[in-house]
């Protein structure tokens, strides 16, 4: 079982170890959470902790609101249905229609929109009070949201162009010399099969979890600061101003990868699609 997270006054009072009464810096243990309940399916354990409760309240958050904005849709649009409209058009047409065209865009609209928003609230519990974590700061959740992009491309392309010209597309680009095929194959293998699900998971994690550690850094170090007292309080005052500063470029930081996020699996999705492939 997880240890349990500690309070920010805690962590930014605690020592490293009991000979040092310093600042400890956080670290990947200040990450780790209790679990609420635990179960066992298959002999698989399985354990509900914070970071699964922020999943599943992005979840209801998401299709909550867009539900709720519209119910009761109307061809004159309230304003939360022109609200709910506009986010979803955003993506349909700047992503889905930009990127995949628009003969594609009602297809694949709906799934980019929906993952865009459910990175993004994912992303945002990062800075928003008490849950304070961002969920993608864990490489399972952004791995399997990359999985699930990398099924359903290389699927798209194979019911596209069927299995033999697809991956003959891939691994053997037309109008090449043959010889450079000895070189180009396993690299266009490594590219496509195994390092676009990686880095679309990565780029995610990384980020998210790089931005929220430099946050708890600043914050805790406030803390600790104004606890000493004295000349601290100067510090503590640049440490506290440094949080807040790098809670408003973290939240830049949510919306860019997020919009990365989907913008990445859209272009995937259409050089599967694309003739040439």
């Amino acid at each position: 079982m997880a240890a349990a997270i500690p309070t920010l006054v805690q962590v930014a009072t605690a020592a490293c170890d009991k000979g040092d009464p310093g600042y400890c810096a956080p670290s990947t243990d200040n990450f780790l959470y209790t679990s609420f309940a635990s179960f066992h399916i298959a002999g698989i354990d399985f354990e509900i902790t914070k970071l699964t409760m922020l999943l599943y309240l992005g979840i209801v958050i998401v299709a909550g609101v867009f539900l709720w904005c519209t119910r009761s849709s109307k061809i004159v649009p309230s304003k939360k249905q022109w609200l709910a409209e506009e986010a979803y058009g955003f993506v349909r047409n700047g992503v889905a229609g930009d990127v995949i065209g628009e003969a594609n865009a009602a297809r694949f609209g709906p799934y980019l929109a929906s993952v865009f928003f459910f990175v993004l609230i994912l992303n945002l519990f990062e800075i928003i009070p008490v849950a304070q974590v961002p969920v993608t700061g864990r490489i399972a959740y952004p791995a399997f949201l990359a999985a699930i992009s990398w099924i359903m491309f290389n699927y798209l392309g194979i019911r596209q162009h069927g299995a033999k010209k697809y991956f003959k597309t891939m691994l053997f680009p037309p109008g090449v010399p043959w010889p450079i095929y000895i070189l180009l194959t396993p690299i266009e293998f490594f590219s496509t099969l195994v390092v676009r699900p990686f880095t679309l998971a990565v780029r995610l994690f990384a980020n998210m979890f790089a931005g929220h550690l430099l946050l708890l850094v600043f914050t805790t170090g406030a803390i600790y600061l104004f606890n000493v007292g004295g000349v601290s309080y100067v510090f503590g005052t640049v440490s506290g101003l440094m949080t807040i500063l790098i809670t408003f470029f973290e939240l830049l930081v949510d919306l860019l990868q997020a919009y990365i996020f989907v913008i990445l699996t859209a272009i995937y999705v259409q050089g599967a699609l694309a003739e040439e492939h």
